[in-house]
């Protein structure tokens, strides 16, 4: 028997329920959920100056690591 048109069918089917039931998409949308908070500029440099810093020290161990 052919299942081909089973797979054909079910990837399509779970991504519509996987969209669906994604808890930040309703928001999105303005099909109600909770508003949330638009991050501050100074909060977003914060946690790229953090996440830099981050890179560097990542950047050094494997330096250390490979030499």
């Amino acid at each position: 028997m052919n299942w081909s048109w089973l797979i054909t069918l079910i990837c399509p089917l779970m991504m519509i329920l996987m969209m669906f039931g994604m808890p930040g998409m309703r928001g999105m949308h303005g099909h109600g959920g909770h508003s949330r908070k638009k991050p501050d500029v100074e909060e977003l440099q914060q946690e790229l100056n953090e996440l830099k810093l981050q890179n560097e020290q990542m950047r050094a161990d494997i330096h250390s690591i490979t030499s």
